[in-house]
C-alpha cells in the first residue's frame, strides 16, 4: 500500500504478540477464572464467602506519565501505575479487586516494547492477586504519532451487600488517616513536564540521590487495594478516598457530606523529597502543589477515632505507613491544609 501500512504485517505481529504473552496472562489466573470463550473473552466465578455479592467496576488510565516513560525508555513500572489507578478506585467503596483488562493504544506495534508493558501489567496483577482476563492492543497508524502509546484499564471488584463504604457516615470528630505515598504515582505529570522536561536533562542526577530525575519521576505507584480490604476487615471506616488528580484537597472534599469540613496538618507526615525539588524548580505555591500532587499521601481513610489504631495496623501489615493527619469538623465542605 502507498502509505506503508500493511494489514497483513499487522496481523502477523499481533499473532506473534499473543503467542509471547499468553503464558504471562494466564499466570495471573486462579481456579475461579473460566477461559476458552472462543479466544474473545474470559469468565470469573464469584469467590466463596459472599452471600449477596455486589460487583463494582472502574476504568482509568495513567495519563501523561507514559510520555516521560516513552521518552526515557523506562516503562517497566507502568503496569503497577495502571493497576493502582483502577484497583485503588474500586477499594474506595470497600470492594476487593478481582480482575482487570487492559487497553494499549500504539502508533505502531513494537513487539518488544508492548511485551515489556504487558510483562509489567502481569507482574502487578500477580503481586496483587488480580486476574488479568485479557485486553486489547490497538495499532492506530496515522492517528497516534510515531512510537507514542496510551495505557488504560477496566477492573472488576466485589463487596458484600451491606459492607460498602458510602461516605455518608462521615461526621465531625472523625479522624483522617493518611496512607503514605513515596512518590508521585500518576498525577501531576503535565506540571512535571512543564517544570522539568523542557528545562533539565532527565538523565541528570536527582539532588541527593544516586538515581536520575527520570528514575525518581517514574517510580511505580503503590497499590493500596489489598491493604485497604485488610484494614476494613479489622475496623469500620466512614469514608475512603484515593488521592489522584486534584490532590488531597479534592480527594477529601469529594467525599465530605453536607455540614462537614476537614482540617489537615502537614506536620503529621514527612513529604518525599521529590515534591520539594519540583516546587523549587518552578517556585510553585504550596496551594498549587497540594492541588496537583499527592504530596506524600496517596490514600485516605476517615473513621471514628477509636478505630484509627486498628485501621493503621491493617495498612502496616502490608508494609504501608499510615498516620492520623487531620480531623473532620463542622463546616461547608472545605479542606483546610495547615
Amino acid at each position: 500500500m502507498s502509505n506503508g501500512y500493511d494489514p497483513g504485517v499487522e496481523l502477523d505481529a499481533a499473532a506473534e504478540l499473543a503467542d509471547r504473552i499468553d503464558w504471562r496472562v494466564t499466570s495471573t489466573w486462579t481456579d475461579d477464572v473460566l477461559g476458552g470463550f472462543g479466544g474473545f473473552a474470559a469468565g470469573l466465578r464469584v469467590p466463596p464467602g459472599f452471600n449477596k455479592p455486589v460487583l463494582v467496576m472502574s476504568t482509568a488510565g495513567i495519563g501523561t506519565k507514559s510520555e516521560i516513560a516513552r521518552a526515557t525508555g523506562l516503562i517497566e513500572g507502568l503496569g503497577y501505575d495502571l493497576l493502582a489507578m483502577v484497583a485503588d478506585d474500586l477499594s474506595t467503596g470497600g470492594a476487593m479487586p478481582l480482575a482487570m483488562q487492559d487497553y494499549i493504544a500504539v502508533g505502531y506495534l513494537d513487539l518488544e516494547r508492548v511485551e515489556l508493558l504487558l510483562e509489567s501489567i502481569t507482574d502487578a496483577c500477580a503481586d496483587n492477586d488480580v486476574a488479568l482476563l485479557g485486553g486489547e492492543t490497538a495499532e492506530h497508524p496515522g492517528v497516534i504519532d510515531g512510537d507514542r502509546f496510551d495505557l488504560a484499564a477496566t477492573a472488576l471488584g466485589i463487596v458484600e451487600l451491606g459492607d460498602e463504604v458510602e461516605n455518608d457516615r462521615i461526621q465531625a470528630g472523625d479522624v483522617i488517616i493518611g496512607v503514605h505515598s513515596p512518590n508521585l504515582r500518576t498525577s501531576g505529570f503535565s506540571m512535571v513536564r512543564a517544570l522539568i522536561v523542557d528545562q533539565l536533562d532527565l538523565d541528570a542526577a536527582f539532588p541527593g540521590s544516586d538515581q536520575t530525575f527520570a528514575e525518581v519521576l517514574l517510580e511505580p505507584s503503590v497499590v493500596y487495594a489489598q491493604s485497604v480490604v485488610n484494614a476494613l476487615a479489622r475496623a469500620e471506616a466512614h469514608g475512603l478516598a484515593h488521592v489522584k488528580n486534584g490532590g488531597l484537597p479534592y480527594a477529601v472534599g469529594k467525599i465530605l457530606p453536607e455540614g462537614t469540613a476537614a482540617v489537615v496538618e502537614q506536620s503529621r507526615w514527612e513529604m518525599p523529597e521529590v515534591f520539594g525539588v519540583l516546587q523549587n524548580l518552578g517556585a510553585v505555591s504550596d496551594q498549587e502543589m497540594f492541588r496537583t500532587f499527592n504530596m506524600g499521601i496517596g490514600y485516605v481513610a476517615i473513621a471514628p477515632e477509636e478505630n484509627a489504631d486498628l485501621l493503621i495496623r491493617g495498612f502496616k501489615s502490608y508494609d504501608q505507613v499510615a498516620t492520623v493527619v487531620g480531623r473532620i469538623v463542622e463546616g461547608d465542605g472545605g479542606v483546610d491544609i495547615r
